[in-house]
Order: structure tokens, then sequence, then C-alpha cells
């Protein structure tokens, strides 16, 4: 089920929306690379998501693309009051802790309640 969302004007060429992305995974290796031209990325424990806002609705996809909107109504939500009119948000859904870790066990807690302490870690956004 997708969360309606009011369709804001047009600006620029409008191309057709990719549907679902296969997201890039990391991959395992020996050594960390170093140079002033690496950025490394936390890594969060939680669900891998791609959250995408088309058609005046917002989905919530897992990374092998199956639809989690309603699993994650808390971030469908959130992300409907993206002042876009189509984007594909590619990031992470953790429980933050008091001194920023995350832990997997708490998030799967937190999913069979209400989910009110999810949020999303953004890594990219397409517009």
């Amino acid at each position: 089920m997708a969360f309606q969302r009011r369709k804001p004007a047009a600006v620029g060429v409008k191309a057709p929306f990719p549907g679902f992305v296969e997201p890039a995974l990391a991959s395992s290796i020996e050594k960390v690379p170093s140079g002033a031209r690496w950025i490394h990325e936390i890594k969060f424990d939680g669900y891998r998501v791609q959250v995408q806002l088309a058609n005046e609705a917002v989905r919530v996809f897992t990374r092998r693309g199956h639809d989690w909107t309603n699993r994650f109504k808390k971030v469908a939500d959130d992300a409907w009051h993206i002042k876009a009119g189509s984007a594909i948000v590619d990031g992470e859904i953790v429980v933050p802790a008091a001194d920023g870790t995350t832990d997997f066990s708490v998030l799967q807690n937190e999913l069979k309640g209400k989910s009110t302490s999810i949020v999303l870690v953004a890594f990219d956004l397409c517009t």
C-alpha cells in the first residue's frame, strides 16, 4: 500500500520513473583503502531500503525489491513530507542509541510495536 501525497509543480524535463533500482552492496576486502580521495561510510546495523516518491505516492522497498511500506510506516510517513515530485532515496532504517550506535535486535523489537523510534539514514538521493 502506498501513502498518497500531493504532487508539486513540475520543474525541468520529466523522464520516466525508473522503478526499483538494484542497490550497490558493500563487499569485503583485506585492507581499508587509504588516501585523500577515499571516503568511508559508517556501517549501520539495520535494514537497507529504497524509498521511492513517485506518482503522488511513497513506497519503501527492501534491498531485494520487496514492498515493505506497511512495515516501515513511520519512514514512509516521514518521506511523504519531502518536497520533490519524484525521488529515490537509498538508505538504512535503524534505531539510533544515545551514543549513535545501532543494533539490529533493537530494530526488530521496535518493529513489533508502533515503530516510533526508527529513522532512515540516507546514503544517496536521486531526484
